[in-house]
């Protein structure tokens, strides 16, 4: 299946720059970290290599006919197990393109980078469309993390943990994780 969501570099030196920041700055994130970052963090990250480095790829998410739907930061690429961090902008949230654009990531680092057997994500546990865009993409919750999310003025919350392996993403399948206490 073509995914119908395009990853498309960002030039985060370039022409891109700009409109990362606004796209950054300008949405509210609430179930990140940092809700909403402000420009001097955004340009400290830029200049620390934070969105294009060994370590890390910025892509924006296009689909048409919408247009650009947001930004995916895939993190830890010299690990075998990358992360991501993905952010839509506001006004394409709760229309499914969440769902579509996981699939696309995912479909993009397993078809790119031969070396990756599993992909993961995180999000807080009260962040419930992320957690059913996870499942919904064929991710599979591995972690719970209590207190392990650090929120803005507010207590700790839980930290969830999902992942996706190589050859699940290949068959369409899903490997249950094996709980228990043993």
């Amino acid at each position: 299946m073509t995914p119908d969501v395009i990853l498309t570099p960002v030039d985060t030196s370039g022409a891109d720059r700009l409109a990362l920041v606004e796209l950054l700055t300008t949405h509210e994130l609430p179930f990140h970290v940092v809700p909403r970052p402000q420009r001097e963090d955004v340009e400290r990250r830029l200049a620390s290599g934070g969105f294009d480095d060994e370590d890390h790829a910025s892509f924006w998410l296009d689909a048409a006919p919408v247009g650009r739907l947001g930004l995916v930061v895939l993190e830890d690429l010299t690990d075998d197990a990358p992360l991501f961090d993905l952010r839509l902008a506001t006004e394409h949230r709760g229309q499914r393109w969440g769902v579509r654009a996981l699939r696309a990531i995912t479909a993009h680092v397993f078809l790119t980078m031969p070396a990756v057997n599993r992909f993961e994500g995180q999000t807080r546990e009260d962040n419930l469309a992320m957690r059913r865009t996870f499942r919904a993409a064929g991710f599979v919750q591995e972690a719970h993390y209590r207190e392990g999310w650090p929120v803005p003025d507010g207590a700790p919350l839980g930290s969830v943990a999902y992942a996706i392996l190589r050859r699940d993403w290949a068959t369409g399948t899903i490997t249950p994780v094996p709980w228990g206490d043993g």
